[in-house]
């Protein structure tokens, strides 16, 4: 699998020369596996950037995996270009809620007076999930996602192809109220997908 990193940056988009290196977008991560499949991490505002790339090589199919609803996790969504292209098929997977199903959450966002164009409008084929608990395949690789510790419904995916994985966890906090070193590894948040990682890419909020 490859792995490129579009937004790194919490809470709020900061481009300009102070964050080239590091990157100035908020939370978006691509993963293109060896089957041609591209899963993409988050919706942050790296996430247009990400769209104008893809319309030089437009993939069949994508993917998006949403690990929790915080704005700096969903505004880039909305500039998606490929959301725009009529027919493509944009499965949109998140952290389930006992209170409203994922599209409608995410419509809050994308309606007026929010954003001008409403998610009901627009030409992609979009489909709505919960987050996999259970391994789900998709081309050569497998994924499952798994409740961390944050605030609101959060979850961190784990990816895996031809034995090597990769784990995505931001906004996580495995030690809120507690010192990590006095919480067994079995109660500790996200130790169940991270645990023997090859790439770990972690944010302590």
């Amino acid at each position: 699998m490859r792995v490129r990193v579009w937004g790194c940056r919490g809470s709020v988009a900061a481009p300009g020369a102070e964050t080239v290196k590091y990157g100035g977008n908020t939370s978006c991560v691509e993963v293109r596996l060896e089957s041609g499949h591209v899963l993409v991490l988050d919706a942050g505002t790296g996430m247009r950037a990400l769209g104008v790339e893809m319309q030089r090589d437009e993939p069949d199919s994508i993917v998006v995996l949403l690990t929790h609803l915080h704005l700096d996790h969903l505004q880039g969504l909305g500039f998606f270009r490929p959301l725009y292209v009529p027919g493509l098929d944009i499965s949109v997977w998140g952290p389930a809620s006992p209170v409203q199903k994922l599209a409608e959450r995410i419509a809050m966002y994308l309606s007026p007076p929010l954003f001008p164009v409403h998610l009901d409008d627009v030409q992609s084929f979009v489909t709505f999930h919960d987050a996999p608990e259970e391994p789900m395949i998709i081309g050569s690789g497998s994924i499952r996602a798994s409740k961390v510790q944050h605030q609101g419904p959060t979850v961190g995916y784990r990816i895996e192809e031809n034995g090597r994985s990769f784990v995505y966890l931001p906004d996580h906090e495995p030690s809120l109220g507690n010192e990590l070193r006095t919480i067994p590894v079995e109660w500790m948040s996200g130790y169940d997908i991270a645990c023997d990682a090859d790439v770990l890419f972690h944010d302590a909020q």
